[in-house]
């Protein structure tokens, strides 16, 4: 069987990483804007506007495939916390104010933020999901999969694997982060995970 190339909609390189080792054993290449000659453009600032994860990802797997021609895949996932009634959920990227963010980044002011919002919790009040969707278009072909895992936040950072909210998502069956348990332990139980494997049959 030929491989197949498939666009990733996204310039995260943790997210490309994720996804490719994640479809390793499928004959698909999974490649980036700049592996095909898209240059970044201000307007993907404005392509997540959505209230839901799906549309977001419908609406990048839209622009991109616009541009490249490709079968593309996207992705568009967060956190919800309970006690924020679901928040940050699709603000997840940007959810700390742009004041909150110094030069380590925007990753580490999220969660900075969280822990701040979430200071005077008990382990009870600290329930939270991940979410993702993935969105596939092709020619005649629009499919949107979807992955969830249950957990809570922890009271500070803990583990240094992983990115973005990792460090603070506990996953109660080993009552360690995501930060701190091994890749391949994600790769088989994280919400990105779920996603990919529903999205599997349609890759190839």
């Amino acid at each position: 069987m030929s491989t197949r190339r498939v666009l990733l909609a996204s310039r995260n390189l943790h997210k490309l990483a994720e996804l490719r080792a994640l479809l390793a054993d499928l004959p698909v290449e999974i490649v980036c804007p700049l592996d095909v000659g898209i240059a970044e453009d201000p307007t993907e600032a404005g392509l997540e506007v959505w209230d839901t994860f799906a549309a977001n990802a419908l609406a990048k797997a839209a622009w991109f495939r616009a541009r490249s021609g490709l079968p593309t895949l996207a992705d568009d996932s967060g956190l919800c916390v309970d006690a924020l009634e679901g928040g940050p959920g699709v603000h997840s990227r940007r959810f700390a104010p742009a004041t909150c963010v110094g030069a380590d980044g925007q990753d580490p002011a999220n969660n900075r933020h969280l822990l701040g919002l979430l200071d005077d919790r008990a382990d009870e009040e600290r329930g939270a999901h991940y979410e993702c969707a993935l969105a596939l278009l092709d020619d005649g072909l629009q499919v949107v999969t979807s992955g969830r895992v249950d957990g809570r936040i922890a009271t500070e950072e803990r583990g240094s694997g992983g990115f973005g909210y990792d460090p603070l998502f506990v996953v109660p069956e080993f009552e360690r982060t995501f930060g701190e348990l091994p890749p391949e332990v994600k790769a088989e139980r994280s919400h990105r995970a779920r996603a990919v494997k529903a999205m599997r049959t349609w890759l190839v």
